[in-house]
């Protein structure tokens, strides 16, 4: 059951404007708290607080008729407390008469943490615990103290190391909880360093072991290919088979290089990828794909980052290769255009004009194309046309 809209004589009830309301104050409320979500402006709002605290220790119990001299000195006591995380050791002995002479016993006690946080157990903080421990033992004025009963000088006693003791035990549970963090951030950076280690190691096994697959497989089928194709290109004269033949063993010979060098790099395990053909050897590639193609390039800049003029030669290379196995026949347009900080390729094919051989083909070719634009900041997109044919479009960033 919904109140939203109702209306009782008296009683005006609305569930959105009410949310709204809600909505406002919250935001008000997140806003006015964000601010002290800022290191500078939190610091400076538990410095006023820590400082007025001690003001108001010694505010509080100033007698009517006191001396001067330990206004003045419970005064710069709680100055002192201003300047105690930079000067620890000196704000613990700036504070330390305004609480012998005076009444500033709180700013002591914060000076002595802070000492205690920063020093540990150096021998400032036992310093500054001693001294701490004498203003709240001995008495001012010292007449006062020796008449003092030895019951109340066992409980002056007591309560002096309650009071020299609870500071520097809260600064070494800081001290020690800091440095557990940073020994846990060392640790966690250390296991983050084991697991590159381990990411490593296995990389390089997988890089290894594909080496030696592509090796003894690719390699030794693609040598073979090259040796028939030679020894069709001995006996063949002239006309299409001798053309043919040294096609195929161009193809094979220069696939042979390229594999050989993709081996090294395996082998190699580093991160670059070897020697890699680039935009400027398109017209080489156009020329030996067998494919009517028409190539527009437009405001392509001199020089283009070597992963991105890699990615075009690939993207195209692939297009073209698939038009020859799914569209024997039919003629490619390809539009390259740089502009806006990106390189765009579009590569596009009409409907297959005759039946072509069906070719073995795992599907990898575009997505091993969208993976490199993903991997650059690109984007790559595929759809089919019209006419029957297909369209493939890749935008690479050129800030690289």
């Amino acid at each position: 059951m919904s109140t939203e809209g109702l209306s009782i004589p008296g009683i005006s009830m609305s569930s959105s404007a009410a949310g709204a309301a809600r909505r406002a104050r919250r935001a008000s409320l997140t806003g006015a708290f964000a601010v002290f979500r800022k290191p500078l402006v939190a610091t400076i709002a538990v410095e006023a607080v820590v400082v007025l605290l001690a003001v108001l220790d010694v505010w509080l119990v100033v007698p009517p008729k006191a001396q001067p001299y330990s206004l003045y000195l419970s005064a710069a006591a709680c100055l002192a407390v201003v300047v105690r995380r930079r000067f620890p050791f000196l704000a613990v002995l700036a504070a330390v008469p305004g609480f012998f002479a005076g009444w500033a016993q709180l700013a002591s006690m914060l000076n002595l943490g802070m000492l205690a946080t920063r020093r540990q157990l150096h021998w400032q903080t036992w310093v500054g615990a001693g001294l701490v421990f004498t203003c709240r033992f001995v008495r001012w004025p010292l007449p006062e103290f020796a008449e003092l009963s030895w019951r109340e000088h066992v409980l002056d006693g007591i309560y002096g190391v309650l009071v020299a003791g609870m500071p520097i035990a809260i600064g070494l549970l800081i001290g020690a909880r800091a440095e557990i963090s940073a020994k846990l951030r060392e640790l966690a950076k250390s296991r983050d360093r084991e697991r590159r280690f381990h990411a490593d190691a296995v990389r390089a096994e997988e890089r290894a072991r594909l080496a030696r697959e592509m090796h003894d497989v690719v390699s030794h089928q693609i040598t073979l290919i090259a040796m028939q194709a030679g020894a069709l290109q001995a006996q063949a004269k002239e006309g299409p088979a001798l053309e043919t033949a040294q096609v195929i063993r161009q193809l094979s010979t220069r696939t042979l290089e390229e594999l050989r060098s993709l081996v090294s790099v395996l082998r190699s395990g580093s991160g670059d990828d070897g020697p890699r053909p680039g935009i400027g050897e398109l017209d080489h590639l156009i020329r030996e794909c067998d494919v009517p193609v028409q190539l527009t390039v437009e405001q392509l800049p001199d020089t283009l980052p070597s992963q991105v003029s890699a990615a075009a030669y690939r993207t195209v290379q692939e297009c073209l290769t698939n038009v020859h196995k799914h569209a024997p026949g039919a003629t490619a347009t390809i539009r390259i255009h740089a502009a806006s900080g990106a390189l765009d390729i579009e590569v596009e094919n009409a409907r297959a004009c005759r039946a072509g051989e069906a070719f073995p083909s795992g599907g990898h070719g575009l997505t091993g194309l969208a993976e490199r634009a993903r991997l650059l900041g690109g984007s790559f997109e595929t759809s089919g046309t019209e006419d029957g044919g297909f369209r493939v479009r890749a935008r690479y960033p050129l800030d690289r």
